[in-house]
């Protein structure tokens, strides 16, 4: 079996810089997926969202975490459940207006330091964004341009109470590897559209554990609520097939998926083929 992909972000800076472009190609072709180290974000920093999130979901959330498994019925079932939320969260918004603020529960410290972590979970994410242009061909910023729509990208960290992340390969389940602050990439439906299709969108699933638990901290990097989204004219000129892809507004595109969440993608991207003759002709919104 293939190895999951992991990819050494230092190794950019040196000699390795066109195997590691490669990988970064591959994963982002055949899994939909990898797996980031040495990504410039400081273990210091991590360690300390880490255990701020875990004294704060010990304090104000694992009651209210319990009693939802207790109402549902959820600690007798003995079966696989594909269609629920087995999680309790909170969403920490960052951009375009950020709500850390607002969320009640939080300690000075801990705001302090999530806002922190979204700098740089953003810049990482951006950096990324200008590394999937240099593969594709494409112009630096095209991808961030396109994200940002009128007022920017909607980016904000939910954090998430069951771990046990896997995705969809060859009609087999896989297991993300949990590794020490690391970073696991996720590229989205966006991104399999923006590139026409070359670029690969995969099922995943948490599996909960029996016994123990793992938390995860997940950030999304998600375009603007107006931004539209579409396959690159660059791409379509250069690949051998047409626009396989529909042209949407990011935010009907997330009301749909809200509905239909937990079906496969492809079913999300013909009602968005039947909406779009409505979306207007005109340039992609940029910031």
């Amino acid at each position: 079996m293939e190895n999951f992909p992991v990819i050494d972000l230092e190794k950019l800076n040196g000699e390795e810089r066109g195997v590691t472009m490669e990988m970064i190609k591959d994963a982002c072709e055949n899994w939909g997926f990898f797996e980031l180290v040495n990504h410039g974000i400081s273990h210091e920093l991590m360690d300390t969202v880490e255990r701020l999130t875990k004294g704060h979901y010990k304090e104000c959330m694992e009651r209210k975490f319990r009693e939802m498994v207790a109402s549902k019925g959820l600690e007798a079932v003995q079966s696989t459940i594909d269609d629920i939320d087995w999680e309790s969260t909170f969403f920490l918004r960052h951009l375009p207006v950020s709500n850390m603020s607002e969320v009640p529960d939080l300690t000075e410290d801990y705001r302090k330091v999530m806002r922190e972590f979204a700098l740089e979970i953003q810049k990482l994410a951006e950096q990324l964004l200008d590394l999937l242009c240099e593969n594709l061909g494409l112009e630096k910023g095209y991808l961030k341009k396109v994200f940002y729509g009128s007022k920017g990208p909607t980016f904000g960290t939910k954090d998430d109470k069951v771990g046990g992340l896997q995705l969809l390969k060859d009609g087999k389940w896989i297991d993300v590897p949990p590794l020490r602050h690391s970073i696991v990439i996720n590229l989205g439906d966006q991104l399999e559209v923006i590139t026409n299709g070359k670029y690969k969108s995969v099922e995943h699933q948490v599996v909960a554990q029996t016994d123990g638990n793992r938390m995860s901290i997940a950030s999304f990097y998600n375009p603007g609520s107006d931004a539209v989204i579409c396959p690159a004219p660059a791409l379509l000129e250069k690949g051998e097939k047409g626009q396989v892809y529909p042209k949407f507004v990011f935010e009907d595109y997330m009301k749909l998926y809200a509905r239909l969440k937990f079906q496969a993608k492809e079913p999300r991207f013909e009602a968005m083929k039947a909406m779009e003759s409505s979306i207007a002709r005109g340039p992609i919104a940029t910031a």
